[in-house]
């Protein structure tokens, strides 16, 4: 039997973790900032450095490298960003994680109580399930409509709480330090879902949180 069995409910973060959906976020800031006439430099490395640390880093980035920019409200490049997002969604080219649906089989056929609970709305989650039917399977899911502040608050778990109920001995699943923090923050055991040379990995201490690579690297594990 796989440890992760052993917890209940447990909890997972959508973007990055299950589904890779990531690089296609890249490209829609990309896509934003050349449709603003701004000369795109960074590589997706450096812009998963930043968006995985802070709600807020990518704003902070974005207005310090384009000063042009910043006469123009966040909200107003955000729903630039949020529709070039959208139709690269429609166009369906993404999958799901490595090892994320063994995973999501594992805990749905022990009939332990799961959720998603995610900083990404209703509407972009209605649209990644319609191409990857799999995730029809997840119980709950708790979107930003859903709860009032984003991660690394904790109010999407607290949510995700209230509606499968707290339990003992519960565990969550990120890809981001801060996804970690709101876990942290709800009295939900961590784990960090994250390649091994991902930019955040450099802050971590060593045996200070529970990691993986992987869902693969979590599905052969013994722990």
């Amino acid at each position: 039997m796989n440890w992760i069995l052993d917890y209940s409910p447990i909890f997972f973060d959508f973007d990055g973790l299950l589904v890779d959906t990531e690089s296609m976020h890249y490209e829609a800031y990309c896509h934003m900032l050349s449709a603003r006439g701004c000369d795109v430099t960074w590589d997706f490395k450096t812009f998963i450095s930043i968006a995985h640390r802070s709600s807020t880093g990518l704003r902070r980035y974005i207005y310090d490298t384009f000063p042009n920019l910043t006469e123009i409200k966040w909200e107003t490049l955000y729903d630039e960003k949020k529709q070039c997002y959208m139709e690269l969604l429609r166009g369906g080219n993404f999958e799901m994680m490595p090892g994320a649906s063994e995973v999501l089989s594992l805990v749905q056929s022990a009939n332990i109580p799961h959720a998603v609970a995610t900083n990404s709305p209703l509407e972009q989650v209605s649209l990644i399930k319609e191409h990857l039917p799999v995730l029809n399977g997840i119980p709950h899911w708790i979107t930003r409509e859903d709860y009032q502040n984003p991660k690394p608050e904790p109010d999407a778990y607290l949510k995700a709480i209230e509606v499968l109920g707290k339990g003992e001995n519960m565990i969550g699943f990120e890809d981001t330090l801060r996804g970690v923090e709101a876990l942290k923050g709800a009295g939900i055991t961590p784990v960090l879902v994250a390649e091994s040379d991902h930019p955040q990995m450099e802050s971590i201490e060593e045996n200070s949180l529970l990691y993986f690579p992987s869902f693969k690297a979590i599905l052969a594990a013994l722990v």
